[in-house]
């Protein structure tokens, strides 16, 4: 179960082609404060784990501006938290203009295993100070866990094709790393909360304890103003695993279902 978390909410997309370039952003927030999204994390037929995302309001500044503050909480579930409990929360400070982080902190208990973990990040410096020291950036946007889902959310994706391949860079494990897309196409998922249609895109991943060499990742995102992650898929070593929208509340657009 460990690192399922962090993998699901780095199935992200943006519109970075050189790692020199800045991702372009809408300058409409496709997100505002209250709202609150869980989802279900299923392997095979059984819910493993669910998790909770959401923007809280808050009058934190970092830089005298003002901020949005993101959480995520993620639990085990059934007879999987009696084997292997898990309890995260991953926080997330990030500027309300552009949706570059400041801070992130995490809180991670996953059977005995435990770690407390924060980052500041100086975009302007290409610079993170971490819990384990100073991490060099080689672009000016750089971002955790958290603010990656949510500024990815608000790009433009005007005129994009299918094949086309994006990246972005994350901060994780105290290491700089890019992600990357491919834009694979439109599709209709049937959800909890009715048919929504959704662009589907397959993120890279490394091979290893999770993944297998041929392992696909799949990540489908509501085709409407609110671009909220509405399921992805992984294949792993043993099975696939599915995270699976369940509710969604304060959304800032009405959710497009059919």
């Amino acid at each position: 179960m460990k690192k399922l978390f962090p993998i699901f909410f780095l199935l992200l997309f943006s519109t970075q082609i050189s790692t020199a370039q800045e991702l372009d952003f809408l300058s409409r927030s496709s997100f505002k404060a209250g709202e609150k999204i869980t989802y279900k994390l299923k392997y095979g037929f059984f819910t493993a784990a669910e998790a909770t995302i959401q923007v809280l309001p808050t009058d934190i500044k970092f830089d005298n501006k003002p901020t949005y503050h993101l959480t995520v909480d993620g639990s085990t579930s059934g007879s999987f938290d009696i084997f292997y409990k898990v309890r995260n929360r991953y926080d997330s400070y990030i500027d309300q203009k552009d949706f570059t982080p400041y801070l992130y902190t995490e809180n991670v208990r996953e059977d005995k295993y435990t770690r407390n973990d924060k980052a500041r990040y100086y975009q302007d410096q290409r610079k993170v100070v971490a819990s384990k020291g100073t991490f060099k950036s080689p672009v000016s946007q750089t971002f955790d866990l958290v603010s990656a889902y949510y500024f990815a959310r608000n790009l433009d994706l005007t005129g994009v094709k299918i094949g086309d391949k994006f990246s972005i860079n994350y901060f994780l494990d105290d290491e700089i790393t890019p992600l990357t897309i491919e834009y694979t196409g439109k599709e209709i998922i049937r959800t909890s909360l009715g048919k929504i249609a959704c662009l589907r895109f397959s993120p890279s991943i490394r091979p290893g304890r999770i993944f297998k060499k041929d392992s696909k990742l799949y990540l489908w995102i509501s085709d409407d103003a609110n671009r909220i992650p509405v399921k992805a898929k992984a294949e792993v070593l043993v099975g696939s695993i599915n995270l699976e929208i369940n509710t969604a509340e304060g959304l800032k657009y009405p959710l497009k279902t059919q």
